[in-house]
Parts: C-alpha cells; structure tokens; sequence
C-alpha cells in the first residue's frame, strides 16, 4: 500500500488532502497567470497616459511660446 491515503479512497471519502492541495495549486497557479496578463495590460495602458500627458504638455509649451506668454529670460 504505496498510497497514503488509501483508507480514505476505499472507504469513500471524495477527496483526500493532497488531492484538495494540488486542485487549490492549479487554481492559484491560474490566477497567477491571469494577475500576470492584466499587470502587462495595466502596465501598457499607464505608459500609453504618460506619453499620452507629455504630448499635451509639450503641444502646450509650443502654444505658449506661439501666444507669447512665455518670455525667454
């Protein structure tokens, strides 16, 4: 008797331990992976609003210098 837990499989207990274990890995392991994908995406899209805010900023350097508000000193 290799298994250690061979008394709860004969006598019908639905899961032992180590099976309730590897199931709750395989579902940490799936929500890692998807935690992973959306931190890619969330990465991307705050790179995308900082390049995004020094457009603008730039665009309202050039219209700045262009109205004359901004002097040279």
């Amino acid at each position: 008797m290799s298994d250690p837990n061979w008394f709860q499989k004969k006598w019908g207990t639905p899961e032992v331990p180590t099976d309730i274990l590897f199931r709750k890995i395989e579902e940490l392991e799936q929500r890692i992976v998807k935690l992973e994908e959306e931190n890619v995406e969330t990465t991307n899209c705050l790179y995308e609003n900082a390049n995004s805010i020094e457009a603008v900023d730039a665009r309202i350097d050039i219209l700045a210098e262009h109205c004359g508000i901004i002097k040279d000193v």
